[in-house]
Formats: C-alpha cells, structure tokens, sequence
C-alpha cells in the first residue's frame, strides 16, 4: 500500500483534512440521512474490497471470522452515528457537529472504563468539566445579552451531536476488539471492508424501517456522495489507521483537532456558516479538552495509541473521524 510509505505526520495531517470535509459534503449532497449514510458506504465498498484483495496478495492472514462479524456489528452502530450526524448538521450546523463528535474522547474512555475495566487517566478527568462546559456553549444554553446561537434548533443538535459521539464511541470499540484479534492487525483494509460492508447493510435497512429514502437532484447528490465516500470513508481513514502506530501520543492530540478546526473552516466558506461568539468559546473549549484529554505523556501512552488510531476520523468519525 503506497501510503505506507508517507511519512506518519504527513499522512495522519492528509488523513485528517480529508475527513474534516465529511460534514460539509453530506450537507452538499441534499440527501435524507439514509440516503447520506448508505451512499457514503455502499460506494466506498468496492474501493475498500480492492484495497482489502491487495492486502492479502501481499501476504496478509484471512480475516479470522470473529474479526469479521466483529467489524460488521460495528458497522451497524457506524449506519446509526452516520444518520444522526446529519440530524446533528441540519439542527447546527456542519462545523459545530464536527466537534461535537470529538465528545467521543470522553466517552471512549468513560466505556473503556466501564466495560473493559481500564481506568481513566487522570488528564481525562481534569479535561472532562471542561470539553461539558464547552458543551453548554455550543448548544447556545448559555447565551445572554440577546446574542443568538447558530442553527435551527442549537439545543437539539448538542443532543444529536451528543448522541453521535456515544453511538460513535460504542462503534470505535467494537472496532477495536475487530482488530485485537490475533490475526487481524495486520489486515487494514479488510478489517474496514467487513465495518463498511456492516454499514451498508444496517444504512439500507434502517431507511426502510424510517421510510427515509429520499434524494434531491439526483446527479448532484450523487457526485457529492462519492466525493464523500473517496476522501472520508476510503482515503481518509486509510492514510490515519496506517499512521496512528507510528506516531507519540501528543502528536495524536494535536493533529485530531485538525478535523474539527478544518470542518469549521470548511463549513464558514462554503456553507456561510457563522457561529456565535459563544459558541466559537465552547468550541476551543472541547478541543482544549481533547488535547489535555489525549496530549499529555504518560506510562500509559502506547494504550493510549491503540485506542485513539481508530479514534481520529470523527471519526469519530469513519469513521466518520465519522462517523464521525
């Protein structure tokens, strides 16, 4: 895989600024959440079968069957983070839930702790009032002096973007016991073709139960999802699961707020959308929290790689990082 040769910082900063346009191009596409999460997927399925077929003609192991159905349940919860997420754009805004998503960190580790019985790290704890303050004021639950939070509905899209950060979480995790598997390390690509392939499936299925099929101008929207598909579901992760491992703990701090910083940018320019000052307040206060969260040099930091490799596209995402 020619990205394994990149340089880590270069390919988790490219990874990075190709999934902080995940939000902007769903808002682009004009679709119903469904329509955004399946197209996303389903047109990302064959890039990342090719990819996967490759991988193992270069000698990589078959994907042990617990890692398969391991990555296609945590599809199903990528299919539901990616169709509230946009719930989560329509009530405010593409940037501002871009970094809600990044509450992700907090809850990654509040679950880790809960289920798999690692405790968190006393950062995590220092950072957690925080990114919950930061919160507040991107829901524009603090807004005084007649000033007026960005979206439609700023309170219920800190809901949603809440909601995306734990389904998002639940679908890193479940990811991250995919790859723990003996065997599945090595296999990148295929480990993200059975999640997708999951994904598809789920995205498929829930826009029948919530008769939420619904297109806008059809070439358009699909030109839009394709694009998304490319840069956020193929490229995006690839380039940052590849260089997650290779990279110190900090570093990883740093370079995840590249996608919230990006998606706002992004979302300024080519959506005309312009959050309150409040609300940009609460917006370096979750990434500040991220960094602390994330940034800080410990004993613990190669866990700490393990966790947040999968962690970074939205995405929370992938993710997404993409979920998310």
């Amino acid at each position: 895989m020619p990205i394994r040769t990149m340089p880590p910082t270069a390919a988790a900063t490219a990874g990075a600024v190709c999934i902080s346009s995940s939000a902007v191009l769903m808002k682009l596409a004009h679709a119903s959440p469904s329509i955004t999460a399946l197209g996303r997927c389903a047109i990302a399925l064959p890039l990342l079968g090719a990819l996967a077929w490759a991988e193992r003609r270069r000698g990589a192991p078959p994907l042990p069957a617990r890692s398969r159905w391991l990555a296609r349940l945590a599809g199903l919860f990528l299919a539901g983070d990616l169709i509230v997420w946009s719930h989560a754009i329509d009530a405010i805004g593409a940037g501002l839930s871009t970094v809600l998503g990044n509450l992700q960190v907090l809850i990654i580790a509040v679950l880790a702790w809960i289920f798999l019985g690692e405790r968190p790290r006393r950062s995590l704890v220092l950072a957690s009032p925080v990114m919950l303050a930061g919160l507040v004021l991107v829901g524009g639950l603090a807004d005084v002096g007649g000033s007026r939070a960005y979206g439609t509905d700023p309170a219920l899209g800190a809901v949603f973007g809440v909601a995306v950060a734990v389904i998002y979480a639940v679908y890193i995790l479940t990811l991250r016991q995919a790859t723990s598997v003996p065997g599945a390390r090595s296999a990148v690509a295929a480990v993200l073709f059975e999640a997708t392939a999951g994904a598809t499936v789920a995205s498929a299925l829930l826009g029948l139960a919530l008769n939420d099929y619904r297109v806008g101008p059809t070439w358009a929207a699909l030109g839009w999802l394709a694009l998304l598909a490319l840069t956020s579901q193929v490229i995006g992760w690839l380039l940052i699961t590849v260089s997650m491992p290779r990279l110190p703990a900090g570093m990883i701090g740093t370079l995840l707020l590249i996608q919230p910083a990006g998606s706002i940018a992004l979302s300024y320019v080519f959506l005309g959308e312009r959050p309150s000052a409040l609300q940009l307040v609460g917006v370096v206060l979750i990434l500040a929290g991220v960094v602390v969260a994330v940034g800080s040099s410990s004993g613990s930091s190669r866990r700490r790689t393990r966790i947040i490799r999968q962690a970074s596209g939205a995405s929370t995402a992938v993710s997404a990082s993409k979920s998310p």
